[in-house]
C-alpha cells in the first residue's frame, strides 16, 4: 500500500529557507520519478518539482527556479524539497508524489510571513 509521510514544514520569515522531506513505502522507489506539488488557500494543487528515478534530471516551474532544489535519497527512499528565498506567495500545503499517483500523504505546511 503507497504511503507518504511529509515532513519539515513549519512558518519562516520571507528571504528564509526550509528543506521539507517526503518518506515514501509501498512501492519501488528508486524506479520512479517523484514529484512535489502544493496547495495554497482557496486554489488548485499546482506542480512544484519533479526529479528523475535516479535523481540526474531535475524540472521546476518557474515561479521557483532558482530558489528550490528537490534531490531525493534512493536508499532512504526519501525526497526532498529545500527551499530558500522564501516569499509569501510560497505559503501552501506541500505534498510529494510519484506521477500518476492517486494516494496522497497528509502533506507538510510551509507559511511565509513577517
Amino acid at each position: 500500500q503507497v504511503q507518504l509521510v511529509e515532513s519539515g514544514g513549519g512558518l519562516v520569515q520571507p528571504g528564509g529557507s526550509l528543506r521539507l522531506s517526503c518518506a515514501a513505502s509501498g512501492f519501488t522507489f528508486r524506479t520512479v520519478p517523484m514529484r512535489w506539488y502544493r496547495q495554497a488557500p482557496g486554489k488548485e494543487r499546482e506542480w512544484v518539482a519533479t526529479i528523475t528515478s535516479t535523481g540526474n534530471f531535475t524540472t521546476y516551474t518557474d515561479s521557483v527556479k532558482g530558489r528550490f532544489t528537490i534531490s531525493r535519497d534512493n536508499v532512504k527512499n526519501t525526497v526532498y524539497l529545500q527551499m530558500t528565498s522564501l516569499k509569501p506567495k510560497d505559503t501552501a500545503v506541500y505534498y510529494c508524489n510519484k506521477i500518476g499517483g492517486t494516494t496522497w500523504g497528509q502533506g507538510t505546511q510551509v507559511t511565509v510571513s513577517s
